[in-house]
Formats: C-alpha cells, structure tokens, sequence
C-alpha cells in the first residue's frame, strides 16, 4: 500500500479502525490520547509511535482521526503540535468523528491554507464491524480529495458514501442521530411508564412492534426492557448526550431553535449527570422507570 497512514485517536472504534488497515497492508503511524492499551497493540503489530499530533502529519499522506468531540479534533489539528502545523502539501485529513459541522468548515479552510484537505467521514456500525472493514461512512468534501483516499476508505467501510459540500457528512450524521436518539427515549418512557400504568412490557412491545410503529430502535430499546440486554444498542448515554448536544448548536449556529430535541436532550443531560453516562442508550428506561417510583 503506497500512501502512508496516521491514526489519532486509538479509542474502541479507532484501534479497531488501525487493526483493519494493519491487516490490509498498511503502514500506520500512531500517537497516545487518552490510553496506551490499543497504542501498544498498534506498535506490537509494526505501526510506528510518535510524540504528536505534527509528528503524525509529516509521516503520512493521510490523517486520521477518531475522536470524541469537536474540542478533541480542534486541539489535536491546531497548535505547534498539532496535525496543520506539519501537514505534507496535498495530504488529506480525515475526521471520522461526531463533530459540529461549522468547526468541521472552519478547520476545513484552515487544513486548505496548509496546502492539504479536509474531509468529514463519521461512522456508522461498530468496532466488531470496524476490524473487518464493514462499516459504513458518511464522507464530505473536496471530491478530489475524497477520490484520492477513497481506496483506503473502501477497505475501511462496506458502505462508503460521498455526501457533498464538506460538513454535510457531520450534519446527516448528527440528524441521523436526533432521530435514532429521539426514537429510543420514546420508547424508553413507553415501557417505563408500561410499569406505572400495570401494562406488562411484552405486552405492549407484541402490540408496537405488530404495527407501523415497528423500527430496528424499538427492538434495542426492547432487548433490554424485556430481555435485560444492553448489548443490542452499544451506544452509550454520555455519547447520545453529546450528540443530541451538537444537533441542538448545529440547529443554533445556522439561526433556528430546534423544538424536538429539548425534552430527548433534557432526559439524557440528567442520565449523563445522574451517573448514567456509561450506561448503554437502552437503560434510559432506568431513568424514566425511577423518575416515575
């Protein structure tokens, strides 16, 4: 494999994301974040480890990076340190990320002073489906760019999408979403309030799920209203606060207030709070089961 690849962010879906390209041949240089567990495994398997986010940049033809906010990505592009400050000309810059789409242009005008691109992929699937490359990505930009690393891109993803203007992947992603967000809290206060009402939680699932209502989100939220399953929906509350938190400032920064996401948002900002945050999106029907004891 001729381009050379950085990788920052080696997180669950990111250390997965390296594994892949290791696999396939690539050379990957990496950088720690928050931990060393998946660095190392990295670096046993032939990837090369540096100091920093620059560092990263003048090794490769390609950045990568997967990480958690907006916030993260900004400190790791900007800076004496970070990926701008040594970008190679015509490297391409990937934020597979949850990012806001306004930082996702900014940084985008700043990556194209420095003589590179930038390109907006967030993710669909997970970490299981990332080792072997079968996820699906939402990637945005420069369409030069993106042709230019979709190979790499298609060894990553079973469904690689091309989505337009930069930012537009980070916004279908965030509306994909409040929608999936909105429907599993929905759900979550039906069965929960299935208990206050004396309604057995099957029950009112065989009645759901038999009529237009029926969705792949009820059946997550139900493996673990009914089966006591979290697994189904690996998708943790801190990170649908986060994320329902963004749609809400994308909605703000383009000048409208959006309506729908208050009550979702408010219900998942308490969990977060309360010491739900790692729980997984489906034991939200924890919270409204105790909001209503």
């Amino acid at each position: 494999m001729s381009q050379s690849i950085g990788f920052i962010g080696l997180g669950l879906m990111g250390g997965a994301m390296v594994e892949c390209l290791q696999k396939k041949g690539y050379a990957v240089t990496v950088t720690a974040n928050r931990s060393r567990t998946r660095i190392d495994e990295a670096v046993a398997r032939g990837a090369t480890e540096v100091g920093n986010a620059r560092e990263v940049a003048e090794a490769s033809d390609i950045v990568m990076l997967c990480m958690d906010t907006s916030q993260s990505v900004e400190s790791r592009m900007r800076g004496d340190e970070g990926v701008i400050a040594g970008l190679k000309s015509g490297a391409v810059v990937v934020d597979f990320g949850t990012s806001l789409p306004a930082s996702t242009r900014k940084l985008g005008e700043e990556t194209a002073a420095a003589g590179g691109a930038y390109l907006d992929a967030p993710l669909g699937r997970t970490p299981a489906h990332a080792v072997d490359g079968l996820l699906n990505i939402m990637c945005s930009g420069d369409e030069a760019a993106f042709k230019k690393v979709e190979p790499v891109l298609q060894d990553l993803g079973e469904n690689v999408f091309h989505l337009g203007a930069l930012g537009s992947g980070h916004t279908i992603k965030l509306l994909n979403n409040f929608c999936g967000m909105g429907i599993a809290n929905v759900v979550a206060e039906a069965f929960a309030m299935a208990d206050v009402q004396g309604v057995d939680r099957k029950a009112l699932y065989d009645v759901m799920s038999a009529g237009p209502l029926h969705c792949a989100m009820m059946d997550f939220v139900k493996g673990y209203a009914v089966d006591n399953d979290p697994s189904q929906l690996a998708f943790a509350i801190k990170n649908a606060n986060k994320d329902v938190g963004y749609y809400k400032q994308m909605a703000a920064d383009s000048g409208v207030e959006s309506i729908m996401s208050r009550s979702t948002l408010e219900a998942l900002t308490e969990a977060n709070e309360s010491g739900q945050g790692e729980d997984m999106v489906s034991q939200m029907v924890d919270f409204y089961a105790k909001k209503f004891s």
